[in-house]
């Protein structure tokens, strides 16, 4: 049996026993994870998702891709350029199965995009717990409050960046990325894969976003 699964914006066929590399994922070696965007499992077709269906697979290892070498060229500035050499991450994995219903009770991490991963999309991501017995309405309402809390301390106003409206800091959010430490630990690659992924074209350096963020981390 064969699966047609997505991950990283790419699709992929696959089937168990298959060895593939996929944008970097977040899981270490050894950890097994679970794809539950399917679109096609045999001869059922999603719309655009099967229900039910998931692709299991074991993280054999984190790796880089061949180096890339592309060219930041600057208008009105002298036609300065530089050459800028990149390697992709990515994550060699191996499936182990494919389920062509009941995934979502199988108890198996989520496959997640690193780098850009939000707090609530790694909550999202664990198995869900059973819920305990209410007792009655009051309690639910009460506990409520905190959550709501604690949702909103992960989450920065990156419109203080230089350069970032609403419009691009919906495009972050919408990227997973709500805080000023998680552009604070951006690497090269990071500022690479951001860049061709949200077509900010060459802006998070223009601006500075990296140092900016890691001192409005720091207040």
């Amino acid at each position: 049996m064969f699966a047609v699964m997505k991950t990283g914006g790419k699709q992929y066929r696959v089937q168990a026993g298959d060895v593939l590399r996929v944008e970097k994922l977040a899981a270490d070696a050894g950890e097994k994870i679970q794809f539950n965007e399917i679109l096609m499992v045999g001869s059922t077709v999603g719309t655009p998702l099967v229900d039910g269906a998931g692709v299991q697979a074991e993280v054999i290892d984190q790796i880089k891709g061949e180096k890339i070498i592309h060219f930041v060229k600057r208008r009105r500035k002298h036609g300065s350029k530089r050459t800028k050499g990149h390697r992709q991450q990515l994550t060699l994995l191996r499936v182990t199965d494919i389920l062509e219903k009941g995934a979502e009770k199988s108890g198996i991490k989520a496959a997640l995009n690193s780098g850009s991963v939000s707090v609530a999309a790694v909550e999202a991501a664990k198995p869900a717990k059973k819920a305990a017995p209410k007792k009655d309405a009051a309690p639910e309402t009460k506990a409520a409050a905190p959550k709501a809390k604690a949702a909103d301390a992960g989450t920065d106003d990156l419109k203080k960046l230089s350069g970032v409206g609403p419009a691009l800091e919906k495009k972050l959010n919408a990227a997973g990325v709500t805080s000023f430490a998680q552009i604070a630990a951006w690497g090269a690659a990071d500022i690479t894969e951001f860049d061709e992924k949200l077509s900010f074209k060459g802006r998070i350096e223009r601006e500075g976003w990296v140092d900016q963020a890691k001192a409005l981390a720091a207040e």
